[in-house]
């Protein structure tokens, strides 16, 4: 005999609601089963079918990692649509985010997307629907290889390669790394047609290079329908993006930008920028790079003027800058670590510094600093990037590199071009004092009309000095002869498309340097102290007369470290300068005096630190 009731059991799908499934309790007073036996008074609970199948398809609507990435993988477009909902609902459950831009765009604990996935395994339907969904063609991947991510996610590198292989795709190299890829380089190498076109006719961009600077074309067959594919539309993107890059450098020209962030220099900026002009014109040598050799003392703006270039150029990609110290290229083997070991040595199979960076972007802007440092045999090596375009790495591939820009950076002839250029500055001054008129102030003293507006306002002075430059004689009769003494051979300088002269600063360059050093620490001041830290003009001039010619920029700073910065903690020790304080600087017979103005008051007060 049994007893036999309904109860009900709820069960929570993804819209929210809830489920409501019959139990069956049944009660049995046979003693045959071993339960029974054990527990007489215990009733027994049964699923019955119907609640079963419901139970499962409420569970379908949960989101589950592992089923949406494997119905990706397997192109089950239906289970991709639960999967989503159910992404969706939890989050509008839990109220975070599902993803960066959205449910479509969850990424796997290990770095990639579904679209990925989609596109590796050849599911152009699922591709379709999830870019139908919200997914973005654009994104990145960031799996690294087995072990990189093994170590990144704590995990073992075993059930890393398994996991790739079972929820992403079977078929590739599970310790590969593939950072940087999107999905159209999953496309590509699946050599998938139908899901390259879904992607690119979704805005997938054909011209973005992965970690190792290769593009999506790279990984086509060759010849294929897909190749074609794409190269139709990476012409069409490269067409687009020289238009753009023709409007933005006629209404925002390189002498512009490079003069936002270089001080002074006018000269060696408009010669840097005519050449690089010529060659993006097309009006340059096609089957030679752009050389330069930027010539002048230390800490005057040479390689912040070879940053600024590839940031116009490449705008703002990292591997399109190239630094290489050719101080750690001193001895003759170490050529091998600039373009990579011959078969049979060691490190063979990880090439080298040079050949590596331009494997990934020949188009870069290559700086050598110090190259006046290097042995003579890496500089027969530059002679033949220089001279043909290209190079042979350690394991005989060539790489063309025609369209980089090679800047070179030297101290050789520094004294003598800084001793040159103070000269030209003293004639310049000369010049600009009979065109400038004086006037009198209410002290009575003599002061240009430059001056008296200058110290009104604690800003440097605007540059007024006419543009210097070096003149044909000085460059052949005192410089091109050390040049070629040093390096020993006219075939280098030979392929040296511009020699850049640097000068020393002028007095309003000064000012304006060390109006740029106080602003910056300034703001150091205010985020991490709250002082509010201001300065008189005559401050400018003080902290101006300590400019060494030897070290450019470089004496600037460490002149405002040596006078204001060292004050500054020295009364934050003594307690004089505390949180929310207002600390104004002023010159007395060109030494620097600090006084604080503590809340609530108004009036700074002069603040005596010999004595403290």
């Amino acid at each position: 005999m049994s007893i036999r009731y309904s109860v009900i059991a709820a069960f929570r799908v993804s819209s929210g609601r809830l489920a409501v499934v019959p139990l069956r309790r049944c009660v049995s007073k046979s003693l045959s089963t071993p339960l029974a036996h054990h527990s007489p008074n215990r009733p027994r609970y049964a699923f019955s079918a119907a609640a079963v199948g419901l139970a499962l398809v409420a569970a379908d609507y949960v989101f589950n990692e592992r089923n949406f990435f494997k119905a990706a993988k397997v192109g089950n477009v239906q289970e991709l649509r639960k999967q989503l909902e159910g992404a969706r609902d939890d989050r509008q459950n839990s109220g975070g985010g599902g993803g960066e831009g959205g449910a479509a765009n969850r990424r796997h604990s290990l770095g990639w997307t579904a679209l990925m996935v989609a596109a590796a395994n050849d599911q152009p339907a699922a591709v379709r629907e999830l870019l139908r969904l919200g997914a973005r063609p654009d994104m990145r991947e960031r799996y690294a290889g087995a072990s990189a991510t093994a170590n990144g996610a704590g995990l073992h590198p075993l059930e890393v390669m398994q996991r790739r292989e079972d929820e992403f795709c079977s078929a590739m190299n599970a310790r590969a790394s593939f950072l940087g890829w999107t999905a159209l380089h999953y496309a590509a190498l699946a050599d998938s047609p139908n899901t390259a076109k879904a992607l690119l006719e979704a805005g997938a961009d054909p011209t973005v290079r992965d970690h190792a600077g290769r593009r999506a074309l790279h990984y086509a067959r060759d010849p294929s329908t897909t190749r074609n594919l794409i190269m139709e539309h990476m012409k069409q993107w490269e067409e687009k993006a020289a238009a753009e890059a023709a409007e933005e450098r006629r209404r925002f020209p390189l002498e512009q930008r490079l003069k936002q962030y270089i001080v002074g220099q006018s000269a060696a900026i408009e010669t840097v920028a005519a050449a690089v002009r010529r060659k993006e014109n097309g009006w340059a040598d096609e089957e030679h790079p752009l050389v330069f050799l930027f010539l002048g003392s230390s800490g005057i703006g040479k390689t912040e003027l070879a940053k600024q270039l590839a940031r116009y150029m490449h705008r703002d990609d990292p591997a399109a800058f190239i630094r290489l110290d050719m101080s750690e290229y001193q001895e003759k083997h170490e050529v091998a670590k600039l373009i990579g070991a011959p078969p049979g040595y060691v490190g063979h199979e990880e090439g080298g510094q040079l050949t590596r960076a331009l494997a990934r972007r020949a188009d870069a802007v290559v700086l050598f600093d110090e190259v006046d440092k290097a042995h003579p045999d890496v500089l027969t090596v530059l002679l033949q990037l220089f001279d043909e375009g290209r190079l042979t790495d350690g394991k005989g591939k060539l790489i063309e590199c025609k369209n980089a820009i090679f800047v070179m950076t030297s101290n050789l002839a520094a004294d003598e071009i800084a001793q040159y250029g103070l000269q030209l500055r003293r004639e310049a001054e000369a010049r600009s004092a009979q065109r400038v008129r004086p006037i009198t102030t209410t002290a009575n003293e003599s002061k240009t009309e430059v001056e008296v507006s200058s110290e009104r306002e604690g800003e440097p002075v605007g540059e007024v000095e006419e543009a210097l430059q070096v003149s044909r004689k000085f460059k052949d009769t005192v410089v091109r002869p050390i040049l070629k003494r040093h390096f020993g051979r006219d075939e280098f300088l030979g392929r040296i498309n511009e020699i850049v002269y640097f000068l020393p600063f002028s007095r309003q360059e000064l000012l304006t340097l060390v109006h740029m050093e106080l602003k910056a620490w300034a703001e150091k001041a205010r985020a991490r102290h709250a002082v509010e830290l201001r300065w008189e003009g005559g401050v400018l001039g003080a902290l101006a007369d300590g400019y060494d010619v030897h070290y450019g920029a470089r004496s600037i700073k460490h002149e405002v470290e040596r006078r204001v910065v060292n004050q500054l903690a020295l009364a934050a020790e003594r307690g004089a300068v505390a949180r929310g304080c207002g600390v104004l600087l002023s010159a007395r017979a060109g030494r620097l005096q600090l006084a604080v103005r503590r809340p609530p008051d108004e009036r700074y007060v002069p603040l005596d630190l010999a004595s403290a």
